[in-house]
């Protein structure tokens, strides 16, 4: 099952925009290597929970994958072919907002190079650009 919020005040959410680089949840903290958006948008509960299986299934229960964002935004969207009007459509999916620099998956207890291809399985999973990472000081 996608992620998804237990609770929430309102079941539909504006748009929105994403504006300057992510100030929180932009630095490594639980594992050693991570993957880090460089560019900002909207991450489907859907594709969180793809790139958590991939992962999952690289390593093989060797090390320990951290899923560092939370989809708490609800998308909706009108049926097509639906005439103007009849107000707000219903809420198709839930998504995380990811600024610039938002670190996405962290990886502990594996080499550098699993880490690397792991992350690179990620990647192309991902709707925007992002990079790896490494734990600074360590």
């Amino acid at each position: 099952m996608a992620l998804m919020p237990k609770r929430v005040k309102h079941r539909k959410s504006q748009r929105g925009r994403i504006r300057g680089e992510a100030t929180r949840g932009n630095r490594v903290v639980f594992g050693d290597f991570a993957l880090q958006a460089t560019q900002g948008g909207w991450l489907s509960a859907a594709t969180i929970e793809a790139g958590r299986i991939a992962a999952s299934q690289y390593l093989r229960s060797e090390g320990r994958l951290y899923v560092r964002v939370f989809p708490h935004k609800s998308v909706t969207s009108i049926p097509l072919e639906t005439r103007m009007g009849k107000g707000k459509g219903e809420p198709e999916f839930w998504a995380a907002v990811i600024k610039p620099g938002t670190v996405l998956y962290e990886i502990g207890g594996v080499s550098e190079e699993a880490a690397r291809l792991c992350f690179a399985r990620l990647a192309h999973k991902m709707p925007v650009r992002v990079r790896f990472l490494r734990r600074r000081g360590a």
